[in-house]
Formats: structure tokens, C-alpha cells, sequence
């Protein structure tokens, strides 16, 4: 496999409230846990994952001016990654609670400066990484009214310069809200997607994952369907269709996860791996992730 060329990563920073329950949440009462504030966000996380490969990344994200947010850019910048971040006055950083119980998670968010996020920030921080060949975007910066221009831009913009493009669906019920179709049209023709279980659901009906994703490669050029410890689905219009089983490891906390999947990925793709490759070295920065408290790599 050739290096891995600088990685573009568009979407949110955020600061993440994690709190690994002991046992069913006590709705009403008192349910002991295990509590970290680290940093967070899909985008974030992913770019996190992908320069502790060694890659090139550069993070594109909008941060509020407060102590949240330089604390969230110091994080990034001191595991390698290189910060276009917008820091946008009188906004508040994101930050989303997550609770994490038996191997599920459930978040409850604020958006803060992510909403923040413009199309000329977006132009103006791929012209200065010249040396990019792929973007990655998180779906939420779709998903989001207010940042949606910046999203929709930031795929635009790729095409314009020749990059390949991948998405991560980020989230099942803000796609339902927006409509399969809608996301779709939005995502169409670039060259990766990728979609959890749920969100595979969402967007391809109930279908096997093969079928949902060899459905779904009608609107993206290649699909993956991560499926938590039942492994991944491949598919692509060239008619490849390979799975790949999840290593077993103990669960510890799965937020992040994914975005450790989307790192290994990319990373293994875009260095010329096969589709099967590929699976396998997300595969095992997925166990890695899932074996450890937080959302990032640790240093």
C-alpha cells in the first residue's frame, strides 16, 4: 500500500460528557457511574483516530470563544491534528452528555458553534491544505439546518478540486427527520458512505445488511454498513460485495467507536487496500475504541 495522503475531516468538535452507568438508568433516583470530560464529536473524534495512524488530517470545525473550545483545540492540535477551526464569538462550545449502559449509549446534545459553521470557513480552509486528497464529512453539518450550506459546500468544493469524498450518516433519527431521500439526494455520487445498523435502516428499509447495502451503492459509489460486534458489510457498483466479522474484545464504552471504524477505514482504503483490508484494519480500531473509556485515542 502506498502512505496515506492528507485527510480533509469537516464537522463537529465537541465536548463530551461520558458517564458509564453501573447498572439500568433510575429514572427518578440515584444510578451510580463512572464520569470523564473529554473531547468529542464525530469529525473530531475520526481525525483524532486518523492522525494517531500517522496521516495527515486536518480538522475543519467551528468552536466557541470559550475556555471549552481552546481546551477542545489544544486536545486535537496535541494529537497531530491540524486545526482550521472557526472560533466563533458569543457561541458555546457543543457539548453532549453521553450515557453509556451495557454496551448502548444514548446523548443528549447541544449543538453550540457547530451551528456555527459557514461555507467560507469551509473555502477557505481547503484551499489552504493543498496538499489534501480526500474529505470526510459528518453528516451531522447536514443534518443541522444552520450548518447545512457549509456540508452541502464542503462536498461541492471536493469535487472542484479533485478530492474523493467520503460521509459518515452520523445519526439515525435526525435522518429520519430529514427523509432518506432528502439525505440522499444530498450524498449522492460520492465515494463512500457510511452507515450504522439504524442508520441503514433508516435510509434502505429492512433489509439485510448486503441488500441494504447494495441498495444504498445506488447513491454512493461504495457503502458500508457497520454492525456493532456482528462486524461490517462492503458493497459497490462494481458489483464487490465482502463482510468482515468484529473482533471480540470487552465492551468498555462504545462512544467513538464508529469513528474509529471510519479512521481505520479511510486510512486502509485511500493507502490502496483492498475492500476486505480495509474492513479488517476498521475492524480493529473499532475493538480498540470499544475497549477503552472516551472517544479518542489514548496518547
Amino acid at each position: 500500500m502506498t502512505p496515506t495522503p492528507r485527510i480533509v475531516v469537516v464537522g463537529d468538535v465537541i465536548t463530551d460528557v461520558v458517564a458509564v452507568l453501573s447498572g439500568p438508568l433510575m429514572t427518578g433516583s440515584d444510578t451510580a457511574a463512572e464520569i470523564r470530560f473529554s473531547g468529542g464529536g464525530q469529525a473530531a473524534n475520526t481525525a483524532a483516530w486518523i492522525a494517531a495512524q500517522g496521516t495527515p488530517v486536518t480538522l475543519v470545525a467551528a468552536v466557541g470563544d470559550d475556555t471549552a473550545g481552546r481546551e477542545r483545540v489544544a486536545e486535537l492540535e496535541a494529537t497531530g491534528v491540524t486545526c482550521a477551526i472557526d472560533r466563533v464569538e458569543g457561541a458555546a462550545t457543543g457539548t453532549v452528555v453521553v450515557l453509556a449502559d451495557d454496551g448502548e449509549r444514548t446523548m443528549v446534545s447541544q449543538r453550540g458553534a457547530n451551528l456555527r459553521l459557514t461555507a467560507a470557513h469551509v473555502d477557505r480552509a481547503l484551499a489552504a491544505a493543498s496538499d489534501a486528497a480526500h474529505l470526510h464529512l459528518s453528516a451531522y453539518t447536514l443534518l443541522d439546518a444552520a450548518s447545512r450550506d457549509a456540508g452541502l459546500r464542503a462536498l461541492a468544493a471536493a469535487r472542484e478540486r479533485g478530492l474523493t469524498t467520503s460521509v459518515d450518516a452520523a445519526s439515525a433519527a435526525p435522518l429520519r427527520r430529514a427523509g432518506a431521500a432528502v439525505f440522499l439526494a444530498w450524498v449522492r455520487d460520492v465515494d463512500l458512505l457510511l452507515v450504522n445498523a439504524d442508520e441503514a435502516t433508516v435510509l434502505a428499509g429492512g433489509l439485510d445488511p448486503a441488500a441494504q447495502a447494495r441498495a444504498l451503492s445506488a447513491a454512493a459509489r461504495r457503502v458500508v454498513v457497520k454492525r456493532g460486534a456482528a462486524g461490517a458489510v462492503w458493497a459497490d457498483r462494481a458489483a464487490t460485495l465482502c463482510a468482515a466479522p468484529a473482533r471480540r474484545v470487552a465492551v468498555v464504552d462504545v462512544t467513538g467507536a464508529g469513528d474509529a471504524f471510519a479512521a481505520g477505514l479511510l486510512t486502509a482504503w485511500l493507502a490502496g487496500a483492498e475492500p476486505q483490508a480495509a474492513l479488517a484494519r476498521a475492524g480493529d480500531l473499532g475493538a480498540v475504541a470499544v475497549s477503552t473509556l472516551g472517544a479518542r485515542p489514548r496518547a
